[in-house]
């Protein structure tokens, strides 16, 4: 097929190891550098500085400048989506890493996917959003109800903001560890950052893994039980 869209270069620029070790440890969320990816990725900084000017090119990572030092980021949401969805596919045929230790029961239970909860957690809350009420789902897309506008605004959230936004307020995404959907979108980025500025969970360092405080973890449950 000579015409539509040329799915075969976002599937080699993925494709390549370093470039996928990059790519997923950009799916924490956090702008890092060049020498951090290296490390992230096993190769030199030389090597990485060329495999982020390809993913650049190819609309995957932004870079942003901050005095003398340059940080790379995934381009947008629907990047930090196509990625947590490859993970997805990847995990439903059994094409899994090597467990990576002691802190692979703490991803599972909740992480950051890109800018929004992911894992058990992640799960459990869409689950209890669609069982109330407060999010409809129609196949892969999601609508926030007027009785979850009124719930997310009781949690101290700006709805009217969140719908101002160029992106959906609501979005599912496929959870690898889970093989189910977790929320996304505004609201799921918002929900999170709520439940990090309200002290209830925390972000383990050079980890995706989410903590979730005693206290924390006891209203998460009793919001989503």
């Amino acid at each position: 097929m000579k015409e539509g869209p040329d799915i075969s270069q976002i599937g080699a620029l993925i494709g390549d190891p370093a470039r996928a070790n990059m790519l997923t440890a950009l799916m924490g969320g956090q702008a890092l550098t060049a020498t951090e990816l290296a490390g992230a990725a096993g190769i030199t900084l030389q090597t990485a500085s060329s495999h982020l000017s390809k993913l650049e090119t190819g609309g995957l990572v932004a870079q942003r400048k901050q005095g003398r030092h340059r940080y790379f980021a995934l381009a947008d949401d629907e990047v930090g989506l196509l990625l947590e969805n490859i993970m997805g596919f990847a995990a439903n045929r059994g094409l899994m890493r090597p467990r990576p230790g002691p802190k692979d029961p703490a991803l599972r239970k909740a992480r950051i996917c890109y800018n929004h909860l992911a894992g058990d957690f992640g799960v459990r809350m869409l689950d209890r959003l669609v069982a109330d009420g407060d999010v409809m789902l129609d196949g892969d897309d999601a609508d926030l109800t007027q009785s979850g506008e009124a719930l997310i605004t009781a949690l101290g959230i700006d709805v009217p903001s969140l719908k101002a936004q160029r992106r959906p307020v609501c979005r599912t995404c496929l959870d690898w560890s889970e093989r189910r959907s977790h929320l996304a979108g505004s609201l799921g980025e918002a929900l999170l950052s709520r439940f990090i500025t309200d002290g209830w969970a925390r972000r383990e360092t050079d980890s995706r893994a989410i903590r979730f405080t005693p206290e924390g973890e006891r209203r998460f449950t009793a919001l989503f039980p």
